[in-house]
């Protein structure tokens, strides 16, 4: 029998109504995927899903999607109504293999991922690299959106 230590769950940042278009984003994710005949193996709907992360400085809102395997050319990144959407398609390797497969576990075909964003961006400045498998989109906060300094005068 192992030991294990206790640790407090982390608290988020996000406020708490940014939770519920999370949920919403995962909740269309499952309906989306349910009209897709199911495939061998791209999941339980016909799809995959990227692990993806959202964070922020005071400047920038940053997401950072999991893609190994893919070419940029086969991601298509777009920005409408405060909603970044990523797609894209991972194609199978067509290979000659003598034998049975032992194991499968890789997923192939088309995937979809909507994030609803925190705050406003500026999206004629938005940047996106690939490196490593990682896709980085990188959206400036709009000057609306930054945290203003407010100086306090006495009298």
């Amino acid at each position: 029998m192992a030991i294990i230590r206790y640790q407090e769950p982390e608290l988020t940042a996000w406020p708490s109504f940014d939770r519920l278009a999370n949920l919403r984003d995962e909740m269309n994710r499952l309906f989306e995927g349910t009209m897709t005949p199911f495939s061998g193996n791209a999941g339980l709907f016909g799809g995959w899903t990227p692990a993806l992360d959202v964070y922020e400085d005071k400047d920038n809102v940053f997401v950072k999607v999991e893609v190994p395997g893919m070419k940029k050319e086969d991601i298509d990144i777009s920005l409408h109504d405060g909603m970044l959407s990523v797609t894209g398609e991972r194609k199978e390797e067509k290979e000659e293999r003598k034998g049975e497969s032992f194991r499968s576990e890789r997923y192939f075909g088309r995937f979809h991922r909507t994030v609803t964003l925190p705050t406003q961006v500026n999206g004629d400045k938005v940047k996106a690299t690939y490196k490593d498998g990682i896709l980085t989109v990188e959206l400036p906060k709009s000057e609306e959106a930054k945290p203003k300094q407010i100086q306090v005068n006495v009298s």
